[in-house]
Order: structure tokens, then C-alpha cells, then sequence
């Protein structure tokens, strides 16, 4: 199986679950916190997954990178937190130093 296919379900479910824990935090209610605990399981079982083929640093590179772009560019939608040009210039580093690790990590084998 391809392992980009679990993480990248894991980084949507993660990203699910963070944006998640601002209600539950707030009102507490019992099925808000049964979702954040519900989406970190499921997310670090998806990343599980993906380790099978992907090396632990790219997946959790890819995971923790894209995962907190995503929640600083869905929070600014959803709850018009503020993004201020350097923060948006912090996200597409972040997402350049993913893609350069990506790119960079790939070696030949060896015989």
C-alpha cells in the first residue's frame, strides 16, 4: 500500500481533531472531547500505517508540517484567527522545508 495515502489521511484527521479541541475546550462538551480523542487515535494509527513504507522522519515531517500549516490556514477561515504576512511567509517555509526534506531524503540504493 502506498504509505502517502494513510498519512495524508492522518494529516486531515489530525488537523480534524486540533481544530476541534477550541469547542471542546470552550463548552466541553462530552462529544466534542470524544471527537479530539477519536481523531489523534486515529490519526497516529494512520501514520502508523504510512511508517510501513515511509521513513519516520518524512512522514512525521510531512504529518506535523502540513498538519500545522493546515490548522493555521483552516482556523483563519473557520474562526478568523489572524494570519499577518509573516505568518503566512512562516507557513510557506514550513511547506518548503517539507518538500525540500521530501526531495532531499530520496537516495539510491545501495548494492
Amino acid at each position: 500500500m502506498n504509505g502517502y495515502i494513510p498519512l495524508a489521511g492522518a494529516i486531515v484527521v489530525e488537523v480534524i481533531a486540533t481544530l476541534s479541541l477550541r469547542g471542546a475546550s470552550r463548552q466541553g462538551l462530552w462529544w466534542q472531547w470524544a471527537l479530539v480523542v477519536a481523531g489523534y487515535v486515529t490519526a497516529f494509527v494512520l501514520l502508523s500505517f504510512a511508517l510501513r513504507t515511509i521513513g519516520v522522519g518524512t512522514a512525521y515531517a510531512l504529518w506535523s508540517g502540513l498538519g500545522t500549516a493546515g490548522v493555521a490556514i483552516v482556523a483563519w477561515f473557520l474562526f478568523g484567527e489572524r494570519l499577518t504576512p509573516v505568518a503566512m511567509i512562516g507557513i510557506l517555509l514550513i511547506i518548503a522545508g517539507v518538500v525540500l526534506l521530501e526531495v532531499g531524503g530520496h537516495r539510491p540504493a545501495s548494492n
